[in-house]
């Protein structure tokens, strides 16, 4: 069966939606004759410019501390695929299969551009392994470098039958087979890198910003469902509704629209349990619209990498003449500042559901039994589950240290410091994964509190459809039970995306 093929007449058509089509949906980047055409005398100009002599980092010297170091015209002819040998020092555990095919996705686009100056066999021979789905190993931690070169250098090799790739589908997380192979298998030749091929592979930040957005596109769908969570914990309790009323939130656009979309989820002010609910509950729609402002801020981030000059040495036109530039445009810091904003905002709202967890096992604040059990004592109810959340929210504290902070120098002091983005979007990854893990505890509190009884006058039918999809996939009993068997089947409907019905989201998930 034939990938959907996704038509790239120009750079931008390779934006953040088409990278999750690419990784997510297996599509394919078709680039255009016009787009080669141009890449192709652009890479004319690079190789006329390469030829005067001029020292030109990467391609006639050495790099980091080596840079000053020239090479000869042999060692020239075998630098470019040289360069990945000695940096290809990662190992297991890898990027996973979607992630690396984000990873490719955005490696090509950054060279649509006009500041790399590689051929139009590269990008090409990138949109094949696309096409055919031979996927570079790439390393996700020990990654100490300024930029990217260590994981760039494994996803570079197996260009030129070098280095590993990733098996199919199912394999365990470490395994790997050899690059060489797998492209004869594909019906690929290694591709034989020319001048400045190899160093702009292995430069800029292309696995961050891969990274990054998967990452938004994660936060923006688990906003969503928070959203549900927090709307079915107003209705099921009762609670007041006084904190949603949109005249608190003046001047905050954001907070503007989350309370509307809870509000409008939960249903109108019915006559509240107590005159106040939880402070958990009165203050989500802050922390929630702090959600929605990181997805955004690391969104606009993701774009200023897509079309910002990450390549070094870049070649760029001044006064109708091209040259060669040293940049910056490898440090991520921009990337990794985001990414972290964003990990402390999950990790926020995974905080602020574990104490909303708690006040779903208080008779006070549901008006049910205690514990949500059916018969408190002889059955225990939910307090354990409420316990996994505290145990997720714990160790997701640990994430919050900014990695950014506390560089180290390598390269005999050359690269004396460092952006840990990839950490950054690491640590972003894992606390998205604890903010699920939480919400599938609460998910399971409102179910147990609608069997035992609960009914949340006023909500509508979109909420109750979202609980009866949840329902669905669960035991049909209120007894105590294996209840980390439920949280694994509801930890995979919120992976799937649940809710799967619904309208729009109030506009505050971009």
């Amino acid at each position: 069966m034939t990938a959907p093929a996704i038509d790239v007449a120009r750079p931008a058509d390779l934006g953040p939606a088409a990278v999750l089509r690419i990784a997510r949906e297996g599509h394919v980047p078709v680039l255009r004759a016009e787009l080669t055409g141009r890449i192709a005398r652009r890479r004319a100009e690079v190789l006329a410019a390469l030829a005067s002599g001029t020292p030109v980092y990467g391609v006639n010297t050495g790099m980091g501390a080596l840079s000053e170091q020239r090479l000869t015209e042999q060692e020239q002819a075998r630098h470019q695929e040289h360069l990945m040998v000695a940096r290809s020092v990662g190992s297991p555990p890898w990027l996973t299969r979607q992630e690396t095919r984000a990873v490719l996705a955005v490696r090509l686009r950054t060279f649509l551009g006009d500041d790399s100056g590689v051929g139009a066999g590269l990008c090409l021979r990138l949109a094949e392994m696309l096409a055919r789905d031979v996927l570079p190993a790439v390393p996700r931690s020990g990654l100490g470098s300024a930029g990217e070169i260590i994981p760039l250098a494994h996803l570079a090799a197996p260009l030129s039958g070098r280095g590993a790739v990733l098996p199919g589908p199912g394999a365990g997380p470490g395994a790997a087979l050899p690059a060489g192979p797998a492209l004869a298998a594909a019906g690929l030749t290694p591709l034989r890198l020319g001048p400045k091929e190899g160093v702009a592979l292995i430069e800029g930040v292309p696995v961050t910003t891969a990274l990054a957005v998967l990452c938004a596109d994660g936060a923006k769908a688990a906003l969503r469902q928070c959203l549900r969570v927090v709307a079915g914990e107003f209705a099921l309790t009762g609670a007041s509704r006084d904190a949603l009323h949109p005249a608190l939130a003046r001047g905050d656009g954001s907070l503007a629209a989350v309370t509307r979309e809870v509000l409008r989820l939960a249903g109108g002010p019915v006559g509240a349990r107590t005159l106040q609910p939880p402070v958990s509950f009165r203050v989500s729609g802050q922390v929630l619209a702090h959600l929605d402002r990181a997805v955004a801020m690391l969104q606009a981030a993701v774009q200023r990498a897509l079309v910002g000059v990450t390549d070094s040495p870049a070649y760029v036109e001044e006064d109708g003449t091209g040259r060669f530039l040293g940049t910056a445009g490898f440090h991520g810091y921009d990337l990794a500042a985001h990414l972290h904003t964003l990990t402390l905002a999950l990790v926020g709202a995974a905080e602020l559901g574990a104490s909303r967890l708690h006040r779903m096992l208080d008779p006070r604040v549901t008006g049910l039994t205690a514990q949500l059990s059916p018969r408190p004592g002889p059955h225990t109810g939910l307090s354990p589950v409420h316990k996994r959340a505290v145990g997720v929210v714990h160790d997701l504290r640990r994430l919050t240290a900014p990695p950014f902070v506390g560089t180290v120098e390598t390269s005999g002091g050359q690269e004396d410091v460092q952006s840990f983005s990839l950490e950054a979007a690491e640590c972003c990854r894992r606390a998205l994964d604890g903010l699920t893990d939480v919400l599938a505890c609460e998910l399971l509190a409102l179910h147990q509190a609608r069997r035992l009884g609960a009914v949340p006058p006023g909500a509508g039918d979109e909420l109750a459809g979202a609980l009866d999809e949840a329902a669905a996939v669960l035991p049909d009993t209120v007894e105590d039970r294996f209840f980390g068997a439920d949280l694994t089947v509801l930890r995979d409907l919120l992976r799937g995306g649940w809710p799967h019905g619904g309208g729009a989201d109030g506009g505050c998930v971009r």
